[in-house]
């Protein structure tokens, strides 16, 4: 009997966009403090109640001047107040000037500030005497009422990832609170019997054929920084009842179960067929390299209503991590209802040379240099979880696709990925 022609590879963008066409957000909210809300996602738009400055305020040390006294050069005023930050001060009359510092509230009758290194002191006795060598032009040094942020405007959407700037804004409008998407739950397991956690034995005493589980840490971080609450499952025995029990285990408390190895077709692969018996499973064959294979799909809860993503990633570690950020990453945006960030592609002289064309579209690890350039780690494997730590970025080389010494090629740091 003839075998079936295999589906054609999957492109990345396609599978991106079929990811993400299947995912819900999490349902539910909560209020916490703006001081503790780094990395969450804004569950409501946020709407300023004040103005922003409340009042015009000097944006420098110096005088507040009506600047129709000082439409000449080198005029004396008196000046009869000082205004620190904090206090308002009296209205001013022509011919006077007020002494005023940054962030103070400028008196009625100033339209000006002048700067301190532009005045001069002439007399210190009585009533203080200031020259002032130049003319003052209306406004300047000025920060007006609301030329940051109006009353009613809507600063933050919702679905915005909140940083040290977001949380800083909010502060200045007053919201010592903020309603926030709940956090993914994520289950997390690795599947495999030749798998050893660091710690269990020593690497003299690792028996023929086992490996350190390397996976599970660096998923576990990547899990973290995009505020998952994981739950880790550890290692799953290859067995097929063990694997169905914790697929089941992990469904009834999580929003999404990610696993790495056990996918393929192999008898000791049994994710795939459990994963399956659960609920549904489809297998990417997507054309990328590293991490071509990719599982996606569900598996039903028993002890309540709906079910929990399944994401299998490939088992090789770098196939795993570029897989994490190309897919999973946007997935996990999107359950917490967070925008998409587009990766930004920077174009850099490759100093290296890649001869040999690939089918699928390729992410080469590389580094930046002194010279303005990048320099390339010299083993590509899959394997090598080397390239990556060694790397601060990668290159996005179509398939197809030579690159000689000196060609521009698009460059995105793990830092833009990773924030």
């Amino acid at each position: 009997m003839s075998q079936s022609p295999r589906p054609p590879l999957m492109s990345l963008d396609e599978a991106l966009s079929s990811l993400l066409s299947q995912i819900k957000p999490v349902e539910g909210a909560e209020s916490v403090s703006t001081l503790d809300a780094d990395g969450r996602v804004l569950a409501q738009d946020l709407v300023s109640a004040l103005q922003v400055p409340a009042f015009d305020n000097a944006s420098m040390d110096g005088y507040a001047v009506r600047s129709a006294d000082l439409s000449q050069p080198d005029v004396e005023l008196t000046v009869t107040q000082r205004i620190p930050a904090g206090h308002f001060g009296q209205a001013l009359l022509p011919g006077q000037a007020a002494r005023i510092f940054t962030g103070a509230p400028v008196p009625p009758g100033a339209d000006a500030i002048v700067m301190q290194e532009e005045a001069e002191l002439v007399s210190a006795q009585g009533p203080a005497l200031v020259r002032f060598a130049n003319r003052a032009a209306p406004g300047q040094w000025i920060r007006r009422s609301g030329e940051d942020v109006r009353s009613g405007q809507t600063v933050l959407q919702r679905g915005r990832k909140l940083g040290p700037a977001e949380l800083g804004l909010a502060a200045s409008l007053g919201r010592a609170q903020l309603l926030v998407s709940a956090r993914p739950k994520v289950a997390l397991f690795s599947t495999g019997d030749e798998l050893v956690m660091p710690g269990d034995k020593r690497p003299e005493d690792m028996p023929p054929g086992a490996i350190y589980n390397s996976n599970r840490f660096f998923l576990r971080s990547l899990l973290n920084r995009m505020g998952c609450v994981v739950t880790d499952m550890g290692i799953v025995p290859d067995q097929r009842d063990a694997t169905l029990h914790a697929l089941q285990n992990a469904a009834e408390q999580h929003d999404l179960i990610v696993t790495s190895g056990g996918v393929s077709v192999g008898e000791e692969d049994h994710v795939k067929p459990a994963v399956q018996s659960l609920g549904a499973l489809a297998l990417w064959q997507i054309a990328m390299k590293p991490g071509k294979p990719f599982a996606f799909g569900h598996v039903n809860r028993v002890q309540g209503p709906g079910s929990a993503y399944f994401v299998g990633l490939p088992g090789n570690p770098v196939s795993s991590f570029m897989t994490f950020l190309l897919l999973v990453k946007p997935l996990l945006l999107a359950l917490q209802g967070a925008d998409q960030k587009e990766v930004v592609w920077t174009p850099m002289p490759a100093h290296f040379e890649w001869p040999k064309a690939d089918k699928r579209r390729e992410f080469v690890r590389v580094r930046r240099n002194l010279q303005g350039g990048l320099d390339l780690f010299p083993n590509q494997s899959s394997g090598v979880l080397t390239s990556v730590s060694w790397g601060d970025g990668v290159v996005d080389n179509p398939a197809g696709h030579t690159i000689a010494w000196g060609d521009r090629v698009h460059f995105s740091p793990f830092s833009e990925w990773l924030s």
